[in-house]
């Protein structure tokens, strides 16, 4: 009688891991400002991307995994490469012409504040508790506190911010959709985010040349720093959170997102001399506590257990709910 071998632990502790996430992730704002030192935001998002999708599809070769078959799966997997990649990275890119790194890493923050907001109209069995409510309160009396509403925004480049705060309300709203189209599609996460990327990158290469003109030179620096972006803060990256997901589970990788805005704001300052006002931390710190509070998961009650556990009982499993948190693997 045999035994089926045990599975290969990680080479590196899942805190390691998520350490170099919130790293890479944070750093990507500084990348986005040097990328747009030389190139048009458009270049600098496809850039991105390409480079992103070499990454995976490494990645898939050495795995040996496919891409997702069906056009209905492709149709789905387009519409979210847009919300998802091809939308946010470029209103990223436009936003850093006009407003510091650290600003666009703290509206980057604010995508579970729109997720709850968006909830409450998009997901209708989903409801919300008072404590998730105050939540999201709190997280957008944080963007004003940023933003010094009691100054009239004095100093704040209002179509910079808005396209930051565009971009961040964009990753909820494809994960809504993605959740209500491409859930149990049967393929993995890795092909699945594979194709996406690709996608992304295909509509932009389509975009692109409409807008901007070919560069006339290659800066070097700007150059590097895309390839950086690419093939660290969304192909790496992606990896990354992948085995984190599969590893400590969503709830536990998705606490990243609060540690962004700070790497952030930190490579911001010191590396690229960005001022800071006081209301910048105590804004961001208002901000993540509002995010955290929107997370809080809601108790089931006594009534739905048990009829969970009958259903166990049974060996039935019961259906997902809006509660379940979105594993998803494309963000930033």
């Amino acid at each position: 009688m045999t035994t089926a071998p045990m599975p290969r632990p990680p080479a590196l502790d899942w805190r390691l891991r998520f350490a170099a996430l919130s790293l890479i992730w944070g750093f990507s704002f500084l990348l986005i400002k040097v990328g747009t030192d030389g190139y048009a935001p458009f270049q600098v998002a496809l850039g991105r991307l390409l480079f992103g999708t070499a990454v995976l599809a490494a990645a898939m070769a050495v795995k040996r995994e496919r891409l997702p078959r069906g056009a209905r799966t492709w149709g789905h997997l387009a519409v979210a490469a847009f919300l998802v990649n091809a939308l946010p990275f470029s209103l990223f890119a436009y936003a850093e012409l006009t407003i510091p790194s650290t600003l666009a890493g703290i509206c980057n923050a604010t995508s579970p504040l729109w997720g709850m907001a968006l909830s409450l109209v998009a997901l209708s069995e989903d409801r919300p508790t008072r404590l998730r409510v105050a939540g999201l309160g709190v997280g957008f009396l944080g963007v004003l506190t940023v933003l010094g509403a009691w100054q009239g925004f004095h100093g704040v480049d209002a179509r910079g911010t808005a396209m930051a705060l565009l971009a961040s309300l964009s990753y909820p709203v494809g994960w809504i959709y993605i959740r209500r189209t491409l859930a149990g599609v049967g393929h993995s996460h890795l092909s699945m985010t594979g194709a996406q990327l690709l996608l992304a990158a295909l509509q932009l290469a389509v975009v692109t040349p409409l807008f901007t003109d070919f560069p006339s030179r290659f800066a070097v620096t700007p150059l590097l720093a895309i390839a950086a972006l690419g093939a660290l803060g969304t192909g790496l990256a992606l990896l990354l959170q992948y085995g984190l997901v599969a590893e400590v589970g969503p709830t536990t990788a998705q606490l990243v997102t609060y540690l962004i805005p700070v790497v952030a704001t930190a490579a911001g300052v010191v590396l690229l001399g960005e001022t800071l006002t006081w209301s910048t931390p105590v804004g961001a710190v208002i901000v993540l506590a509002g995010a955290a509070l929107t997370q809080v998961p809601q108790r089931t009650p006594a009534a739905t257990r048990g009829r969970i556990t009958t259903r166990l009982r049974r060996g039935t499993r019961p259906t997902p709910t809006a509660q379940e948190p979105h594993r998803d693997l494309t963000r930033r």
